[in-house]
């Protein structure tokens, strides 16, 4: 299997444990890279990933709950959100891993993880932001609350650096 793949599936395992269960999830990801052998590559892009993902969670939840009103994020399948969050993450966000390519790796993960109708789901969703994918990263660069783009305060960082504490378990 594909060492990226790899990766990218237990950022996965690791987020759904840490969206359903509330565990820290760098030590989760120290736990699960002690029990299975992986490239140290793999393990750094895992790492990367699910740090990404926890700093930029609320914002990429936004956008989200914008671009599929009709699943709140709260109703979607922890499974699903999670697969959307590590491809916007990968296309929006690092900017390293080209658009169609984060979308097939996604609509594979849902295919093995997902319900049956998870892979249609992601690509459809993913495909919309694809399309917005130029106002969505400048968003992302920008201010926390996409309601207030006039405020263009320099002073003020941003706090996506911050990892929020786990869910209490």
């Amino acid at each position: 299997m594909r060492t990226r793949r790899r990766a990218r599936r237990l950022a996965l395992e690791v987020l759904y444990e840490y969206d359903l269960a509330g565990h820290a999830a760098l030590p989760t990801l120290a736990r699960r890279l002690s029990e299975q052998e992986m490239e140290t590559v793999a393990a750094e892009f895992s790492r990367v990933l699910i740090g990404g993902i926890i700093d930029y969670q609320e914002k990429m939840d936004s956008i989200i709950s914008r671009y599929a009103p009709e699943w709140p994020l709260d109703q979607m399948a922890i499974i699903d959100r999670n697969i959307l969050r590590i491809a916007i993450y990968e296309f929006l966000i690092d900017g390293e891993t080209p658009v169609k390519v984060a979308i097939n790796e996604a609509v594979e993960l849902a295919k093995t993880y997902g319900s049956d109708s998870a892979p249609r789901f992601v690509n459809g969703v993913l495909g919309t932001l694809a399309d917005e994918s130029e106002n969505l990263k400048a968003e992302m660069e920008g201010n926390e609350s996409t309601d207030e783009s006039t405020n263009e305060d320099e002073d003020e960082e941003p706090s996506d650096s911050e990892i929020p504490a786990p869910l209490p378990g």
